[in-house]
């Protein structure tokens, strides 16, 4: 069966790369030996892709996505930022996707208070609160190995496309399984998901949103939703 299957399309979050998210916690053996073919994103300012300074470069995020697939359908897992970069090609695009995973977004999505983003901003710029944990955390993330902290503030602040509201998210027909902790600031998924004209939800217990991509409760659900249970 899994012959007939399309390739699995990758997409980290911000902050992560292909080999940070998806190889070093095994998730890419799983997937091959399930037979499947799996395609790595790099998305801009991470990894290694190409890392600018401009905000304004980092506009639309869904380019490189788009170049790395395959004109055929494909299935897509993708983690935060790459969940968000996923679900915009879907809303344009939903007849790229057989089967899509979007993991670590949640209700949050439909929120334009942008007081959150201020937050990781400040904490990449070393202005922040000590206290304030969320922030401290993404500044963590900046400052990994490898990571370019001047690309990934600039990815923080780039411009915005047009607002997610439930109408638009409407347009992602494709099939779409939520994957979200219930202790992930994002959630919850069920806004998303009940957006999803074909959504599904699968929600972690005692799982935080940095927490996700490596918990057996997202890699089970992902593996069982794309029909990749390896033999």
């Amino acid at each position: 069966m899994s012959d007939a299957l399309p390739p699995i399309v990758l997409v980290h979050g911000w902050g992560g790369s292909f080999a940070s998210t998806w190889q070093a916690s095994g998730f890419t053996e799983l997937l091959r030996d399930a037979g499947r073919t799996v395609i790595g994103v790099d998305l801009l300012g991470h990894g290694t892709a190409p890392k600018p300074h401009d905000p304004a470069d980092y506009a639309d995020l869904t380019a490189r996505v788009l170049d790395a697939m395959p004109d055929a359908q494909v299935d897509a897992v993708g983690f935060s930022l790459g969940a968000i970069t996923l679900l915009r090609i879907a809303i344009d695009q939903p007849h790229r996707f057989r089967k899509l995973v979007l993991a670590g977004i949640g209700a949050t999505l439909f929120d334009d208070d942008t007081t959150g983003t201020e937050r990781i901003i400040a904490a990449l710029e070393g202005t922040a609160p000590p206290d304030d944990n969320i922030a401290r955390l993404f500044a963590q993330y900046g400052h990994q190995p490898d990571n370019d902290l001047a690309a990934l503030t600039a990815v923080m602040k780039r411009p915005r496309g047009a607002a997610f509201t439930p109408e638009l998210v409407g347009r992602a027909t494709c099939d779409t399984r939520v994957v979200i902790g219930d202790q992930d600031f994002a959630g919850p998924g069920a806004p998303l998901a009940d957006a999803l004209p074909h959504g599904s939800l699968t929600t972690l217990r005692n799982v935080d949103h940095f927490a996700t991509p490596e918990s057996f409760g997202f890699i089970d659900a992902t593996l069982e939703f794309l029909d990749a249970i390896p033999a």
